[in-house]
């Protein structure tokens, strides 16, 4: 299964860098991982219209990398929760279906614009929170990883 994350903005801190690194070594043994980085988009004014307009942009990029082929999971605070049981059975069910491309999207601070959140095949939710977009692309590393481990059980620590 080749896994893509595609995110908006770059990790400038080595923490964060060094745990999605740590992530993507780990999740070689169990898929092809691969990570996406487009640029957050520039905020020009204030207000709901540069919001939006920001939002598009970025939307834009995203869905320039999203392949036909590709099954689109987007992280949306409105999306479904799973439990890290749930989102194993979710990644072994798409391996039994066929679909080898999974692509996770993580938007910009502003949220996803509503183009994307429409190619989305599955909307997911880690939490009613909101996340800065560097710590969920750790935790979502993190919990994909957990879901193979889950799914060949294997031991991991609870």
């Amino acid at each position: 299964m080749n896994v893509t994350v595609i995110a908006i903005g770059k990790l400038k801190e080595k923490y964060w860098t060094d745990a999605v690194n740590e992530y993507m070594k780990r999740l070689t043994a169990y898929c092809a991982p691969k990570i996406v980085e487009l640029k957050e988009a520039p905020l020009h004014g204030s207000g709901p219209a540069a919001e939006a307009a920001v939002k598009e942009a970025e939307g834009k990029e995203i869905l320039a990398r999203i392949t036909p082929s590709m099954y689109v999971i987007t992280l949306e605070i409105k999306g479904k929760k799973l439990s890290s049981e749930q989102l194993a059975d979710k990644i072994k069910a798409l391996s039994l279906e066929g679909k080898s491309d999974v692509a996770f999207v993580i938007g910009g601070s502003l949220g996803l614009d509503p183009a994307v959140s429409a190619r989305a095949d599955y909307k997911l939710s880690f939490s009613d929170m909101t996340f800065p977009h560097q710590m969920m692309r750790v935790i979502l590393l993190e919990q994909v990883y957990r879901g193979f481990k889950i799914n060949r059980g294997e031991a991991y620590h609870k």
